[in-house]
């Protein structure tokens, strides 16, 4: 493992810098092998914490350093250049240097890199340092003038552009943001153009800068750049604040994208699109990422973290409002289906495993791995959660408190609240414990009923987490409903505040006893145990108002028949088959909707299911009960599984929410019949698809059945030369495999001419799809394990952040058989011996091993 132990920073260490940056000025001469940054820096000593000049720098090649043109004494490790304060004058000063970097070496895609010959960067969280010696920390904020000297025909930086000439671009930042928000990009592009007009009268120009060939797929990200600006403005009265707006396409990216002021760079998966090559998944990823990104301007760019402690504050509001706006675009209760499903196949499972950590870590080694579904999703949920406390009108006063009061200011989560308490006069400081506590909550509830008077008493507690035990009960909204014996709705949606361990509430004045519908719209993040019968769950998936609780009815059914089948052999209850057929047909709800309700619970969900019932869950069981339910289900519905594929043709291509629910009905019906009809529907739309969504679908439900090694060489030879829609090929085959042949299937792929190791698209649409291939993943043999690690500890030579996420795919161990549970500690403790193994991959596989 790593020669020296990685460092521990604990949040309640934090202190401010000794100097404060007032402005930037940065001159880059690009070169693959020998870019020259020179910088010119000037600082202010901070007044209540004097001290050294601390500067961070990894990887650079000093050429010169002065201060006030004259050279001093320096210090200058691996990791940070100091100059003793005793050296430094006591008043305003200029730090002058000029490094030199290889950007075309840089295959840990962060700093300053080269993708397929264009000049780009990311620095989020600490990449400012690979690029020239820096305070590199959020809370150093200041404006940026950048000038750019290269023979490529695009050089951007943040900013709006202020001068050009042949060989060099300048851009200026007026905007004071910390060096984690800075952008470079370089390259032979070309731009798709746009334009948006605010709301005070201002022109903003648009531009999504892409790649030779890449120039037809701009479309739908720029109207849904635009239909982002709209919708900030309208909502939260947010307004662009700059001349320009620049999105950039990179192929190598580690992560979706990156807010960096005005210059937004983005994975290309994640905003190039076409009919022809991308899903409606694909369309509606893209357009909630651009309006991620977008709203970040606020969230994020012009307030921005004190410290990385606080990354929640920026990335699970800007979630929270990037669910909202992709509500408003297509489908809120769809949407929120999906939003929980996310939650729970990616932050439950982490938030109940060995890399549990509060929303607001107390510690870290490697900031790039708290980049997790606790700080983003969970995040968001807390917000959700605030905002249901406070209602709407107090929600906005409290968001523009916080926009007014903290415009231009690195700043934490009390900083946050405290403007809500100011809004809107609640105290907040339990509701806090959100941020501090980790671990979801389980939530006990018990009915009791009499003399028209319902009672509801819930019990809260939070299992123990890695160095987190006895913990105190959370402050929850329980959004409530009440369902009539005739099916009628008898109290509407009543949100309940839970504060104590345990409390009752009370409904009077019922003719009869009524049926509870708790939880809807999932209104916090926990883990809801209800003793309730078949017959109550068909009621309320029959009756229920809550689309989120019809839903979820639906799921539970499914899921309990499932345990049953894996557990006792049981087959489908008829009546269980009866009411996915209703549902189904029942053509008032959305195709989306049933779509979601006709989907079964993936292997991972009853894994844990399993586990959490105290059953040591086997993959391989688990993978046959899924299986023969879909069959039972194919046969059940085969009299009207034609019919609905038929009407839910759509004859003209639209990733709209009408659109795109139709064909995700379509092709749920389309994996059924394919059971049944030997492929031969499946076949047909293959072949005859004019959109990515049905190509793709089709070729799933046909390698779903065991078919369709002639179509899978087919869309290879169609798409050989588009990388985007190549990731796809490479995805479905280790996806779709079987359980015993999901390990060679992946292997046999890493050797294909287009499988490289240094895409990270590439590398996870093979080993991303192998993990969340749970049969396969974790097959007896334990071949699999051992496929990944060995590949993990050869990625980590070239880009550790990916290998460090990657590894994740192995923190569920504890879950299984012994013999599964040696296999895979034997394969994390041989990563850990790999000599050199970067920190962030250290980090990841110690906590995973002791969780």
């Amino acid at each position: 493992m790593s020669d020296a132990a990685p460092e521990t920073i604990y949040l309640k260490d934090y202190t401010e810098p000794h100097h404060w940056v007032r402005d930037v000025h940065l001159t880059f001469r690009l070169a693959p092998k020998a870019t020259r940054v020179l910088s010119r820096i000037t600082f202010t000593p901070n007044d209540n914490n004097r001290g050294d000049l601390i500067l961070n720098g990894e990887g650079l090649t000093l050429i010169t350093a002065t201060v006030d043109d004259a050279i001093v004494n320096m210090q200058i490790t691996d990791t940070e250049l100091r100059i003793a304060s005793a050296d430094l004058p006591q008043k305003p000063f200029v730090f002058e240097a000029e490094v030199e970097i290889a950007p075309a070496d840089n295959t840990a895609l962060e700093g300053l890199y080269m993708s397929s010959g264009m000049y780009c960067t990311q620095c989020e969280a600490e990449g400012f340092r690979k690029i020239t010696y820096y305070p590199d920390r959020p809370d150093v904020m200041a404006t940026f003038t950048v000038r750019v000297e290269s023979d490529m025909p695009v050089m951007l930086s943040n900013g709006n552009p202020v001068a050009a000439g042949d060989g060099w671009a300048e851009w200026h930042d007026p905007w004071p943001k910390p060096a984690y928000l800075f952008a470079l990009v370089a390259g032979d592009l070309l731009n798709h153009a746009g334009s948006f007009t605010t709301m005070s009268g201002k022109e903003v120009a648009l531009n999504i800068y892409v790649r030779r060939g890449d120039e037809d797929k701009c479309a739908f990200g720029m109207q849904a750049l635009k239909d982002s600006m709209a919708w900030d403005e309208q909502v939260y009265g947010r307004e662009y604040d700059l001349d320009i707006f620049n999105i950039v396409a990179v192929d190598d990216f580690n992560m979706g994208a990156m807010e960096n002021k005005g210059l937004n760079i983005f994975n290309s998966s994640c905003v190039l699109a076409s009919q022809a090559t991308s899903t409606d998944a694909n369309f509606e990823r893209i357009e909630g990422i651009i309006a991620h990104e977008y709203f970040h301007n606020w969230t994020g760019n012009r307030i921005t973290c004190r410290d990385w402690f606080q990354l929640c504050l920026k990335e699970g509001l800007t979630v929270y409002r990037d669910q909202m706006f992709s509500g408003d675009m297509r489908s809120h209760p769809v949407k929120r289906i999906e939003e929980v499903l996310t939650l729970r196949a990616r932050q439950f499972r982490e938030d109940n495993g060995p890399l549990a950590h509060p929303v607001r870590p107390a510690s870290f080694v490697e900031i790039n791995n708290f980049y997790t579904a606790t700080v983003y999703e969970k995040g968001a949920e807390i917000i959700g959660m605030l905002r249901r406390l406070v209602g709407d009108d107090a929600y906005r006063k409290g968001c523009d408190l916080y926009f007014e009061r903290h415009d231009g200011q690195a700043v934490t989560i009390e900083d946050w609240l405290k403007a809500f308490e100011d809004a809107t006069g609640r105290d907040l400081a339990h509701f806090a414990q959100w941020y501090a506590q980790a671990g979801t909550p389980r939530l006990r509830v018990s009915e009791a009923w009499e003399d028209g008077t319902f009672t509801l008493t819930f019990t809260q507690s939070t299992p123990d987490t890695p160095g987190q035990t006895d913990k105190g009960p959370q402050h929850m909204p329980i959004a409530v409903g009440l369902i009539g014996p005739n099916g009628d709705e008898v109290v509407p949606t009543t949100v309940l505040e839970l504060t104590e361990a345990t409390q009752s509430f009370t409904f009077d004045g019922l003719g009869a006893r009524p049926t509870a519908s708790i939880l809807r719209d999932f209104s916090a993040p926990v883990i809801l145990e209800r003793d309730m019968d078949a017959a109550t769950r068909a009621f309320l998936l029959a009756h229920d108002t809550d689309p989120f609780q019809k839903w979820e009815m639906g799921r539970m059914l499914s899921k309990d028949t499932l345990v049953a089948m894996i557990t006792t052999g049981a087959t489908p209850a008829t009546d269980y088959l009866d009411a996915l057929e209703t549902v189904l047909t029942d053509e008032s709800l959305e195709p989306a909707f049933r779509a979601l309700v006709l989907g079964l619970p993936s292997q991972d969900d009853l894994a844990q299911t399993l586990f959490d019932a105290g059953q040591t869950p086997d993959p391989q069981k688990i993978y046959e009960a899924r299986e023969a339910l879909r069959r039972s289900l194919a046969r059940h519905l085969s009299d009207i599984l034609p019919t609905l594929f038929r009407q839910c043709e759509t004859p003209r291509f639209k990733p709209d929410a009408d659109g795109s629910g139709k064909r995700a009905l379509r092709l749920s019906v389309l994996s059924l019949l394919t059971l049944l009809d030997g492929g031969d529907a499946a076949r047909a739309l293959f072949a005859s698809a004019d959109n990515m969504t049905e190509q793709e679908g089709s070729l799933q439900a046909l390698l779903a059945a065991g078919h369709g090694a002639d179509e899978l060489q087919a869309f290879e030879k169609q798409w050989q030369n588009d990388r985007l829609v190549m990731d796809k090929w490479f995805m479905m085959q280790v996806a779709f495999a079987t359980p015993d042949t999901a390990a060679t299937t992946a292997g046999a792929l890493t050797r294909h001419p287009a499988f490289t190791m240094k895409n990270p698209n590439r590398f996870r649409a093979v080993f991303g799809a192998l993990a969340a291939n749970h049969a396969g993943f974790h097959h007896a043999s334990g071949a699999a394990y051992a496929l990944l690690a060995k590949h993990l500890i050869s990625l980590d030579k070239l880009n550790p952040q990916t290998t460090a996420r990657m590894s994740a795919a192995f923190e569920t161990w504890r879950r299984y058989d012994g013999t599964r549970q040696s296999n895979i500690c034997s394969q994390l403790e041989q990563m850990l011996s790999t000599k050199g193994l970067s920190r962030d991959t250290t980090e990841m596989v110690t906590r995973i091993l002791k969780g």
